[in-house]
C-alpha cells in the first residue's frame, strides 16, 4: 500500500524511479513507494526534472507545486505534491491507499 504522509505544505509521497524507460508511466507500487518509469537518463538531475514534470502533467499542477525533498541522486526519492487532497491523488494515481 502506498505510503503518504500529510504534511503543512501538502501530501508527502516516496517515490521509487526507473531511468531509461521505453516510456513514462506509473508502474504501480512497491514496498509503500510508487513506482515511475522516466525515459530520462539519470544524468544530470534529467530525471529529476523529467518526474516533476511527469507528476505536473498527470496531476494538472504546475511545476512549483511538486517539490523534491529527498534523493536527488539515488532512485528513491521523496516528493512533496502541494494543492491536492489525498483522495484526488490516489484516484489520479490510480493506486490503493494505506489505510
Amino acid at each position: 500500500m502506498l505510503n503518504i504522509q500529510e504534511s503543512d505544505e501538502g501530501l508527502r509521497i516516496e517515490v521509487k524511479v526507473q531511468p531509461r524507460s521505453s516510456r513514462n508511466q506509473i508502474s504501480g507500487e512497491q514496498e509503500g513507494a510508487l513506482k515511475v518509469k522516466l525515459t530520462a537518463p539519470p544524468v544530470e538531475g534529467e530525471a529529476n526534472q523529467a518526474l516533476v514534470n511527469f507528476l505536473s502533467r498527470l496531476l494538472k499542477l504546475p511545476r512549483k507545486n511538486i517539490i523534491l525533498i529527498r534523493g536527488e541522486t539515488t532512485r528513491n526519492k521523496l516528493i512533496e505534491i502541494r494543492g491536492i487532497s489525498k483522495e484526488q491523488l490516489l484516484q489520479t494515481l490510480g493506486v490503493q491507499d494505506n489505510m
